[in-house]
């Protein structure tokens, strides 16, 4: 039996998936801290998705994207309308991207 070693942050019901196209697998439950370390590397490969994704893949990989947000949020405690109120006011402080500004050079360093 040929195995594929994942070794990454799965969702819930892949077990299940496993099972029903008769596959096996093996998993394990992680401690509270490595959990949050997973799910943070988990969205930084499903952002790197996004920007592969093609205009048919792009609603499945922000959907995912805004999942490990979510679950990110859940892990540390943080109510997602906290997350929405601070999003409201960053775009009122420093603005959204609507307008595609793509910034050549400042005489600051970036975020200043």
């Amino acid at each position: 039996m040929k195995r594929f070693y994942h070794k990454k942050l799965i969702r819930d019901k892949i077990p299940k998936i496993i099972e029903v196209n008769k596959g096996k697998y093996k998993v394990r439950i992680m401690k509270k801290g490595e959990f949050k370390r997973e799910l943070k590397k988990k969205l930084i490969e499903e952002a790197k998705e996004v920007i592969k994704a093609k205009k048919d893949e792009l609603l499945k990989e922000l959907a995912d994207v805004l999942e490990l947000i979510k679950s990110i949020a859940e892990s540390e405690n943080i109510d997602f309308k906290l997350i929405e109120k601070k999003q409201k006011q960053r775009r009122k402080e420093r603005g959204g991207f609507k307008k595609r500004l793509f910034l050549i050079w400042s005489d600051k360093p970036a975020g200043k």
